[in-house]
């Protein structure tokens, strides 16, 4: 794109945003790279060749209809995390933060700008709730519309099973209100591929009751051999897996170098937790610590924020990731685990930052047909994510090949474990992505795409293609 203010395609973009030169940021302008386009994961940068920082929808559509004319592709970052290739048109949508209650339905209006922090003080403050993850900085625009899985979901279902309306910006730059009754493929699509398909510039979802009581959980073990780490993770795996398991309970645990962390939250009393007989069913005697808090103002996360995934969560550093899933039906075998954990303790990572969390899923998410959106993991019991993490630079090789290791490990034994894949896990290398995300609602999503966005102006590299086109 012609940085030069004189270019067509800038005028274009400055008249669209009302000709506030502030809402606009081009690479030849000072702090681009660290204000606007603010690359999330340094090891994969993303450099737009514009980010638009439009303050209605109306400014949206009419960014949408510049990059169309002048051949420019589009995505949409809420939270600071930017997909896609260099040289797009990047529209930020930090200035949507609106938030509202309806007294009558308990229907929230949310922002795609709001950060998920922002959602558990807004709704905390109206005694209300709903299902999302843990990490403050993320945006609730890419989260909840692909996929938005947190403490609560095995009892309320993903945050995007709670969207009842949305509106979106098409290719052809129209804005429309997407529900089950009105536009129903976009409302399809947007529940879990929304990058594919456009903008959504509000929201309007379902919340809940606060909850009075949440017992919070943290196990900590240092355990020397592997077979001792496995059998820990084969007596939590048994645990999860029993088919009558409340879904009050919600858990995951952390590995990494020497140290085995379970947390887990009980959306109740700590006598009804108790009379689960979850710390008896682990060999507990080996904790380095065992903490249980009775906390309802912080249940919406727990330390998973500082000890796992927030590393990667507010700061820009390099990371890579890889991903797995479990069903139900589909669970390691013993082998399987000591298998694993004798390679987390013996292979070469090429550095000393790196975890596996292994969380939770079921409950009510999985009670939705896996065809009622676009979302597809509707089968999972368990997610895997590996991290290796460099915080002086580039992830090394050895790093990357550790982490293929796990899941090359895995995959042997249990067939398909990487072919089922959040879509929140986004792993550049990933074959067949497409498919790995979206799985049997993937032809449909083609066809939608194809009709609604046939010249795929919402693009990246993993994003849903028009039927009829190549990826």
């Amino acid at each position: 794109m012609g940085n030069a203010p004189s270019s067509p395609a800038h005028q274009c973009l400055l008249s669209a945003v009302g000709n506030d030169s502030s809402l606009v940021a081009f690479p030849s302008q000072p702090f681009y790279e660290s204000a606007a386009a603010n690359p999330y994961n340094l090891n994969w940068p993303v450099y737009p060749a514009v980010v638009a920082s439009p303050k209605t929808s109306e400014q949206v559509a009419d960014i949408v209809k510049c990059a169309v004319e002048y051949d420019y592709k589009v995505q949409a970052k809420s939270g600071g995390r930017l997909g896609g290739v260099d040289g797009e048109v990047a529209i930020d949508m930090k200035n949507f933060r609106q938030f509202s209650l309806d007294d009558s339905t308990y229907i929230a209006t949310v922002g795609p700008g709001l950060r998920l922090s922002d959602m558990t003080q807004k709704l905390g403050a109206e005694g209300r709730a709903m299902p999302y993850g843990e990490v403050p900085e993320i945006g609730v625009g890419g989260h909840f519309t692909i996929g938005g899985l947190g403490t609560y979901s095995r009892l309320w279902g993903s945050a995007l099973d709670n969207i009842v309306e949305a509106e979106v910006v098409l290719a052809n730059s129209s804005i429309v209100r997407a529900s089950k009754d009105s536009y129903p493929d976009v409302f399809f699509a947007i529940r879990g591929a929304a990058a594919s398909f456009g903008i959504v510039t509000e929201f309007k979802v379902k919340t809940y009751p606060s909850l009075s009581e949440t017992v919070q959980i943290k196990y900590e073990f240092s355990i020397g051999s592997s077979a001792e780490r496995a059998n820990l993770y084969m007596a939590w795996q048994e645990l999860c897996a029993q088919k009558n398991l409340t879904r009050k309970f919600d858990t995951r645990m952390v590995v990494t170098q020497g140290t085995m962390i379970i947390l887990a939250q009980f959306h109740g009393t700590k006598e009804e937790y108790e009379q689960l007989g979850f710390d008896k069913a682990l060999p507990a005697s080996n904790a380095g610590n065992v903490v249980v808090l009775t906390d309802p103002l912080a249940s919406v996360g727990y330390d998973i924020e500082k000890l796992a995934t927030g590393i990667v969560g507010g700061t820009p550093i390099n990371f890579y990731e890889k991903s797995l899933s479990f069903e139900t039906d589909k669970l390691p075998s013993n082998s399987t685990a000591q298998e694993l954990f004798h390679y987390l303790d013996t292979a070469d990572k090429g550095t000393a930052t790196w975890f596996v969390v292994i969380s939770i899923a079921g409950g009510a998410t999985n009670d939705v047909p896996v065809d009622a959106t676009a979302y597809a993991q509707r089968n999972v019991m368990f997610y895997v994510e590996s991290f290796g993490i460099n915080l002086l630079g580039r992830v090394s090789q050895t790093t990357v090949d550790f982490l293929d290791g796990i899941n090359n490990l895995v995959n042997e034994t249990v067939p398909g474990s990487d072919r089922n894949v959040y879509p929140g896990f986004v792993d550049p290398f990933l074959p067949n992505a497409q498919e790995a995300y979206w799985g049997p609602n993937l032809p449909k999503l083609q066809e939608i795409k194809a009709a609604i966005d046939p010249k795929d102006v919402f693009h990246n590299p993993q994003s849903v293609r028009p039927a009829g086109k190549g990826t």
